[in-house]
Order: C-alpha cells, then sequence, then structure tokens
C-alpha cells in the first residue's frame, strides 16, 4: 500500500471516528448522560412542608368597618338643625339632623283648603243634579233631552273631582310623611365619620353623601376576585386569612357576600390579586365580604392574603408532600432527591394516605425532612448537579433549553455541519445539520489524497473501503464516506456494503 493511499485511509478513518464520536455524545445526552452546565435547584423537604406547599389561589383583602351607612341629604331641602358632629359616637335610632319643613306645612295647610273646596264642588253638583231632575220630570217631552244632557255633564264633574280629591288626598299623605320624617335618625350604632357641609357639585366619582356613620363592633374583611376566579367562590364558604408581615399569623372567617354587581375600580389597589393559576392580565374585578370568627390583632385598613379554608394549617404528623413532587410510574413512586455527593438520583417511596384537598401524599418511608428535593421537569436525569441556590442555576444550559428531533434534525455541541443525502447500510437515513462536538468542518466533493487536512477538494483515487469491496476512483461527483456508526447503530463492511457514486456527503 503507497503512501497516497495509506493517507486517504487514515483521514477518512479520522472523519468515521469524529463521526461516530459525535453519535456517541448524542447517545449519552439523550439518555441521561448529562451536561455539566446543567443544574438543578433543591430545597430541603422540612422547608417544603412546613410552608404548606399544597396549591391554593390567593386573594387580596382589606380590615374594614363591618358596616357603613351613607345619609343621602334631599337636594330639595335645608338642613334646619344638625345634633352630632364628625366623631361622635351614636346608638341607633339616635337624631342625626333635621329638615326645615316650614315650607313643607304651609303646601301641606294649603292643600288642605284646596281638598276642602274639592269637597264643597261636589256637594254644590249634587244639589244642582238635584233640582234639574225635578224639572225635568215636570217639562216637556222636547225640553226633557236637553235637562238630561246637563244632568250627565254634572255627573261627570262629580267624578271629575271626586279623582282630583283622591289625588289631593295622596299629595297631602306625601308631604305628611315628609314631616313626620324631618328628624333623620341613625340605622346604626357607630361613629360619624364624615359630614358634608360643601354645597358644590361633587367631581365625578367623588363621595356625595351628606353623612357617613360607621359600624362599631367587629371588622369584616373587604377581598377582591377577578372575573375569571369569582366561580370558585360561594356565600358561607369558609376562608384562611393570613398576614401579609407574618403569614404564620392567622384568622378564619366565611364569607358572607359576593358582590358581582359593583366592579372594583382599576385605580383600587385593592384591585391587585395573586394567585397560583393565572398571570397578572387585566380583569373585571368583584368585591367579596367576609365575616370573621375572631378580630383578635386586626387593624382598621390592615392587609391580608386571604385563601380557601381546606385544612392547610392543621398539624399533621410525619412527613405530606404535595403530589406534585412525585412521581408515579406503575406500581413504584419517587421523588428526584439529592445523594450525599449532591448528585441527583431517582428516590423510592412508600406513599400513604392522601389528603384530596390539600393534594398531599402522607410518605411513610424512603424520605426524611432534611433529604433535599427537586421539583420534576422533562429531560431530568440521575447525576444532574443538585444545588440549593437558585442564583446558580443556568437557565440556558441544555436542561432548559431541549429541542425536538422531528425531521432527523437535532443541534449538537460543536462546530462541525455533517450533512448526508445517502442511506447508510442497515436502511437507516441520518440527515442533521447539527454540530458535531468539535471544531473540525468536513466537507468532501471529491479527491482525498493522503492528506488528515478537514476540507478537501478533487477526486477519492482508488481507496478501499473497510469492507475490501467495491473502490471509488476519480468520478466527477462527489463521493459519500461509508459506514459511519450514527446514534448506536453501527454500520459496518462486515455486511458487505459498496461505497454508491453520486451521493452527497458534507
Amino acid at each position: 500500500m503507497n503512501k497516497k493511499k495509506l493517507g486517504i485511509i487514515i483521514a477518512a478513518a479520522a472523519v468515521i471516528l469524529a463521526a461516530a464520536g459525535g453519535g456517541a455524545w448524542y447517545l449519552l445526552k439523550g439518555n441521561g448522560g448529562g451536561n455539566s452546565a446543567d443544574k438543578v435547584f433543591v430545597e430541603s423537604v422540612a422547608s417544603l412542608i412546613s410552608s404548606n406547599s399544597g396549591a391554593q389561589n390567593r386573594y387580596s383583602g382589606v380590615v374594614e368597618a363591618q358596616e357603613s351607612w351613607k345619609v343621602n341629604k334631599e337636594a330639595e331641602r335645608e338642613v334646619k338643625e344638625l345634633f352630632v358632629e364628625e366623631g361622635d359616637m351614636v346608638e341607633e335610632g339616635d337624631p342625626l339632623f333635621e329638615y326645615d319643613m316650614e315650607d313643607v306645612k304651609a303646601e301641606l295647610a294649603q292643600a288642605a283648603l284646596d281638598l276642602e273646596g274639592m269637597q264643597n264642588e261636589i256637594t254644590d253638583y249634587q244639589t244642582q243634579i238635584s233640582q234639574l231632575t225635578k224639572e225635568r220630570n215636570s217639562a216637556s217631552a222636547d225640553e226633557k233631552y236637553q235637562y238630561t244632557a246637563d244632568i250627565q255633564e254634572k255627573e261627570n264633574g262629580i267624578k271629575q273631582t271626586e279623582y282630583n280629591i283622591e289625588s289631593k288626598k295622596a299629595e297631602m299623605e306625601k308631604k305628611q310623611q315628609s314631616i313626620d320624617n324631618a328628624v333623620v335618625k341613625s340605622k346604626i350604632a357607630g361613629v360619624v365619620k364624615k359630614i358634608n357641609n360643601s354645597n358644590s357639585d361633587a367631581m365625578l366619582g367623588e363621595d356625595t353623601s351628606y353623612m357617613t356613620v360607621l359600624a362599631v363592633g367587629d371588622f369584616r374583611v373587604k377581598g377582591t376576585v377577578t372575573e375569571t376566579n369569582v366561580q370558585m367562590l360561594s356565600e358561607e364558604q369558609p376562608v384562611l386569612l393570613r398576614s401579609r408581615i407574618d403569614e404564620e399569623q392567622t384568622w378564619t372567617g366565611t364569607i358572607s357576600k359576593i358582590d358581582t354587581q359593583n366592579e372594583v375600580s382599576d385605580n383600587n389597589e385593592d384591585g391587585m390579586y395573586y394567585d397560583s393559576g393565572s398571570g397578572m392580565e387585566k380583569a373585571t374585578k368583584y368585591p367579596f365580604y367576609i365575616a370573621l370568627d375572631s378580630t383578635d390583632g386586626l387593624m382598621m385598613g390592615q392587609h391580608l392574603f386571604i385563601e380557601l379554608d381546606q385544612g392547610q394549617t392543621e398539624e399533621k404528623e410525619g412527613i405530606w408532600l404535595f403530589e406534585g413532587y412525585i412521581v408515579q410510574e406503575e406500581e413504584n413512586a419517587y421523588v428526584w432527591t439529592a445523594d450525599a455527593k449532591n448528585k441527583l438520583e431517582k428516590r423510592i417511596v412508600e406513599l400513604g394516605e392522601y389528603d384530596e384537598n390539600l393534594g398531599q401524599y402522607e410518605i411513610l418511608s424512603g424520605l426524611t425532612e432534611e433529604d433535599l428535593i427537586a421539583f420534576p421537569m422533562e429531560g431530568l436525569y440521575e447525576g444532574v448537579t443538585a444545588v440549593t441556590n437558585a442564583e446558580e442555576v443556568d437557565y440556558t444550559s441544555p436542561l432548559y433549553n431541549q429541542e425536538g428531533e422531528e425531521g432527523g434534525e437535532e443541534d449538537l455541541e460543536g462546530g462541525a455541519d455533517f450533512e448526508s443525502d445517502g442511506n447508510l447500510e442497515g436502511d437507516t437515513d441520518f440527515e442533521s445539520d447539527g454540530d458535531l462536538e468539535g471544531d473540525t468542518d468536513f466537507e468532501s466533493d471529491g479527491d482525498l489524497e493522503g492528506d488528515t487536512d478537514s476540507e478537501s477538494e478533487g477526486d477519492m483515487e482508488g481507496s478501499e473501503d473497510s469492507g475490501g469491496s467495491d473502490t471509488t476512483e476519480g468520478g466527477d461527483g462527489p463521493a459519500t464516506l461509508h459506514k459511519i456508526g450514527v446514534v448506536g447503530e453501527p454500520v459496518g463492511a462486515a455486511d458487505g456494503g459498496s461505497v454508491d457514486e453520486g451521493q452527497d456527503s458534507e
């Protein structure tokens, strides 16, 4: 074998080894071989079970008075006397202010005179009808028709006057009620928060009530819910409320009212909402109200988190883990756990009871509170580095940027491009515009003449393939390298195949 042929064989072998190495790397990556850049965040079981990691929607709420009463003054009336001042405590039934009703009393007196006049008018009509009836009885036949018409006219006059009397009585009754209700009394026990003595026109959205009384006694909580989540709430539903400063401080209560008739304005900070199943997209928000079981430690205006009460504060013995951390396959269940070398492994666990409300499983064995576990994700594999600092996770690593193999294309690490339109033996078609590991580009349009340069143009002369069968000699078209092992499927000369002319290999 001359040096030229030896050089050709060495060059071809180098390319085959490079492709095979890339295929092996691809195989390892796809089957858990991993990448040194891959890291996954883990946290202790103890921290997870202490934070009640069951999925819970949260809503924002604020502590307010149990009830407030806004008193609207009649626009056409003036206040004669004010009996309270801002900050005064009042009981139910205490007088707040009195309207000036002198003009109404005068109108009522005039209405009484009008009513008396209409009654006298009816009496006069009745007297006239009696006289006309007598005269008609003694009148001639031709005159009786006219008397009859006059009598009917008087009778219609009586009916109209009777209608006017009823209308006047209703008017007088309304005026009398206004006089009787001239003194406005408090409907609730509480404190006078505001008195609006301004006669100027209110701006758009401004409170126009004349007086506001806040109820004394227990507080209530006003929450907000979006149109997408409002169906999840119902009246009489128990809820849990958490302090925003210390989430271990909690209160309980019951939803007393869901007000879908009045929207919460966007400029109201209570319109913010926290829920685990949706984003912060704009949506119509509605208020709902919570009657508290206890108000100890609460302050007016305090902001709270609201959760549906599903027993998440109950103390349970043992380890109860959120089901999202548990992978169940056939008869076994496992958790992704960090081993002593901070490498991820599948840890088989034994499951006990299931809490349907919180979505938690009791872990009978296989896990301790000191163990560090990861949340399952697609592509996770044993041996990946586990870290307890989330900032160490590189989300640009292959683990977090997996691509499918659709169309036979896969990006492999490195810088060389490999593409083949030919059929490898064993009926395996391989085409890739991905990268083989390494920085050597291989492209051939012809002759490899004993040099090991990774790029060559010319004709491949008289080199035998590894099976010793056909040879390719000096054709014009590009030659195809033969028997490259790809993705763990070795294709060798033992098959006795030949190198076909006219097939492309880049």
